[in-house]
């Protein structure tokens, strides 16, 4: 059976969304050049990385003078948002209460930040926000 063709990001292509979200534009070289890391990888790489974010959807191209620009055409909450639905419906049989509960269990989620978050699901409910 052939599998299909993932849209989520891979950590490489997260690094080169980033770098599109706060930019807004940019071409190969100024997304090679803004990479973290003291070495940077090859321009052949990130050139084949933003194309697959091109064939993906995630990114748009557009010839300017001798370059292709690439600019994201998902917002980063949008990416935030298709991420979690997959994490939840993969992982939590697409229950949000089971990742909220496994993030309790895990202890990534304080007191503290259990109740901001009660506090933030009242506000949204109330419409106080």
């Amino acid at each position: 059976m052939a599998r299909k063709a993932s849209t989520q990001l891979t950590p490489l292509e997260l690094e080169i969304m980033k770098i599109l979200w706060a930019d807004g534009a940019a071409t190969v070289e100024d997304v090679r050049q803004r990479m973290p890391g003291e070495v940077k990888p090859a321009y052949t790489t990130i050139q084949t990385m933003l194309n697959l974010l091109e064939k993906k959807g995630k990114a748009k191209r557009n010839l300017v003078e001798r370059a292709y620009v690439y600019q994201a055409t998902e917002s980063k909450t949008q990416a935030r948002s298709h991420t979690l639905t997959d994490l939840i419906n993969r992982m939590f049989g697409g229950s949000a209460e089971e990742l909220v509960m496994g993030l309790l269990e895990t202890k990534h989620l304080t007191p503290e930040k259990l109740a901001k978050l009660q506090r933030a699901v009242r506000e949204e409910h109330d419409g106080t926000n």
